[in-house]
């Protein structure tokens, strides 16, 4: 086989990792979703499009950003998301928004979003963030975040946000999906529905029952 026939192919492999690498691209201007569909017998990688001659300016907005989001919570922080689910428009674009809220020590715990990478944008306050690569090397990668500053965290990757300031902080988060998923590493592990079998996790976190047990019942 020639050179330049496996070149060829390297291009071509290269080209398809690319496209899977974020929601699919869209095919016509757009497709906004239609709103109580999931009874449909139609499955699509996505939101059912309405007929775009029904389309409406509501359909690509939301308003309430601006409103700070509740922190009296376990981990101090409000994450609010504007997601296709609030956004009909950005079906098949490939993109939503978040507001987080923090307040004092704060924290978005480690997580992931398997669909997307994720830019925050600090808007308020000083942020520790950062995140772990895969195994085998497991590095982490941290960064103080001061109002106006940028952090990237890469599509399914493991990541957290800490309010190491003395005052209420804001962030907006951008992210490459209109879907992202969100994974919170703590509650999936210790608060899946039906409860993971202790002995699994007791063996994989190197932990006493007692305390597997506890997790359990507390996520």
């Amino acid at each position: 086989m020639t050179r330049a026939y496996f070149v060829t192919v390297a291009l071509f492999v290269l080209a398809f990792s690319f496209a899977f690498a974020s929601d699919p691209s869209p095919l016509q201007d757009f497709c906004v979703a239609l709103k109580n569909s999931s009874d449909s017998a139609v499955f699509v990688n996505g939101k059912i499009c309405k007929d775009p001659k029904l389309a409406k300016a509501d359909d690509f907005y939301f308003g309430g950003l601006n409103i700070a989001g509740n922190t009296e919570n376990i981990f101090g922080a409000n994450f609010t998301p504007v997601t296709v689910d609030q956004i009909p428009g950005l079906n098949t674009l490939g993109i939503s928004v978040a507001r987080v809220d923090y307040a004092p020590n704060g924290q978005t715990p480690p997580h992931t979003h398997p669909r997307a990478t994720e830019v925050i944008v600090v808007l308020e306050g000083t942020l520790y963030v950062g995140f772990i690569t895969s195994n085998p090397d497991n590095r982490l990668f941290t960064k103080v975040l001061n109002k106006g500053d940028v952090f990237v965290n890469p599509i399914g990757l493991i990541h957290f946000a800490f309010n190491v300031g003395k005052t209420n902080a804001i962030a907006i988060a951008a992210l490459s999906s209109q879907n992202p998923g969100l994974i919170t590493i703590a509650n999936t592990v210790f608060g899946s529905n039906p409860p993971i079998n202790p002995d699994v996790l007791i063996k994989a976190f190197q932990l006493d029952r007692n305390v597997v047990e506890h997790l359990q019942k507390l996520f």
